[in-house]
């Protein structure tokens, strides 16, 4: 059923995945000891429910069903990997070394959206 649809509703629901995993990791400052997957998922459909604009193009019975669940919860697992796998950029490096040294603080990252994170908790620190 996911395969069945638009590529543009397929791009917004990955998309609203990418979001929703980055805002919750950020809500738990990238704990790994705070991740629940279930309150990603809550975190997620609420996102879903109030702000991503594919919700309303897919019919109710294709969202409700069992096949298109498992899908998407499959497509929830592919989103989350490619995310955790994708390097932090040398810029960001850089700049994480140099907000580090101003702040006294270091910090580990591990991914990209990690780095991220990371880059703007620094320059919050900053005055």
């Amino acid at each position: 059923m996911y395969k069945q649809l638009s590529s543009g509703i397929k791009i917004s629901i990955t998309r609203s995945i990418s979001f929703a995993f980055e805002t919750y990791m950020a809500k738990i400052s990238w704990s790994e000891d705070k991740y629940d997957f279930n309150d990603f998922i809550a975190h997620w459909q609420q996102y879903v429910l109030t702000s991503a604009a594919w919700y309303d193009k897919v019919k109710p019975e294709v969202i409700q069903s069992i096949a298109f669940q498992e899908e998407l919860a499959t497509k929830i697992n592919d989103v989350i990997s490619k995310t955790l796998a994708q390097a932090p950029t040398e810029e960001q490096i850089a700049t994480i070394k140099q907000l580090e040294q101003a702040t006294g603080k270091q910090l580990e990252y591990g991914c990209k959206a990690e780095a991220t994170f990371v880059e703007n908790y620094l320059k919050s620190l900053q005055p």
